[in-house]
């Protein structure tokens, strides 16, 4: 089955001054995300053109590989040239233009992708760079979303503990920030692991909390409780020597005050704090914590 929008390996059936005709050479394609289910995905050809131009020499029986999209008059059509996104994967594309149908975006390709308001999870601008997913609109025509979540794979070998690298793609006042692991894998740093503001694009280091039973991923920014430990103390060390060697939180604080002023939580802040007094260097009084005099 010929693919729209996916790069696939394709065999020469006939040569034409205007090109070759190429048909499905019978490699298996991965498996599209369930999101695809229902879209036009499938070309309803048995054969598609390569334009001449892009032909080095192939002859009949030839396999090539090409990437299939529409051209301007929306027929099907091959090109060796291999786009930076396509279907079943996403990626990091530049904003080209912006008009009164949306966003293009720079995929490689001669025809820029157009990213269509109603797909657009914020304004963009010409020069912006955006994480995309590509679809097929209901004609089939080749287009980008930046609402990924229904796309990002769950399929990666990440375990419990691992450190991965991501980029926020959306931030929900409901469930926290919403991470593409490695632009591409399906993550989500819980609200009550956020504490400090997340935005949209902005990179993250995170720890795999859990892999869910989807596959989906669970993150925090935090290390495991004990290799955090010292971090912690070292920035309520700071915090008091920049505020003359007392501060006004105790483990009677609130979480709230505590988060606010440390962007910690409360239970990360009282093992800090622990720590440091049994290492004297800070004593614990009912108003506060004082830095010992060493």
């Amino acid at each position: 089955m010929i693919q729209l929008g996916r790069t696939q390996l394709m065999k020469v059936d006939s040569l034409q001054p205007h090109g070759a005709y190429l048909v499905d050479a019978g490699a298996e394609l991965a498996p599209l995300p369930a999101a695809y289910d229902g879209m036009p995905v499938a070309v309803d050809a048995a054969r598609i053109l390569l334009p001449a131009g892009q032909l080095e020499g192939e002859a009949v029986g030839d396999l090539v590989t090409v990437f299939v999209y529409r051209d301007s008059e929306d027929r099907p059509i091959a090109t060796k040239q291999l786009p930076k996104a396509e279907l079943g994967l996403t990626a990091l594309l530049t904003v080209t233009q912006v008009n009164r149908v949306g966003a293009f975006l720079d995929w490689g390709l001669a025809k820029d992708l157009l990213l269509p308001y109603r797909e657009q999870t914020r304004p963009v601008g010409e020069g912006d760079s955006v994480l995309v997913a590509v679809y097929p609109d209901k004609s089939g025509r080749l287009c980008a979303t930046m609402k990924l979540y229904p796309y990002l794979r769950t399929d990666s070998t990440h375990k419990k503990d691992d450190r991965v690298g991501g980029r926020v793609y959306e931030v929900s006042n409901n469930f926290g920030a919403f991470v593409a692991v490695e632009d591409c894998y399906s993550g989500l740093i819980p609200k009550k692991d956020l504490f400090y503001p997340l935005a949209p694009m902005q990179e993250v280091s995170a720890r795999v909390v859990n892999v869910l039973a989807d596959g989906k991923l669970t993150l925090s920014l935090r290390d495991k409780a004990y290799a955090q430990m010292d971090g912690d103390s070292a920035l309520i060390l700071s915090a008091l020597r920049s505020a003359g060697g007392f501060l006004p939180y105790h483990d009677k604080s609130s979480a709230e005050a505590i988060k606010a002023r440390f962007s910690l939580g409360k239970n990360a802040f009282k093992r800090a704090i622990g720590h440091l007094y049994r290492e004297r260097l800070i004593t614990i009084e009912e108003d506060g914590i004082r830095l010992t005099d060493r």
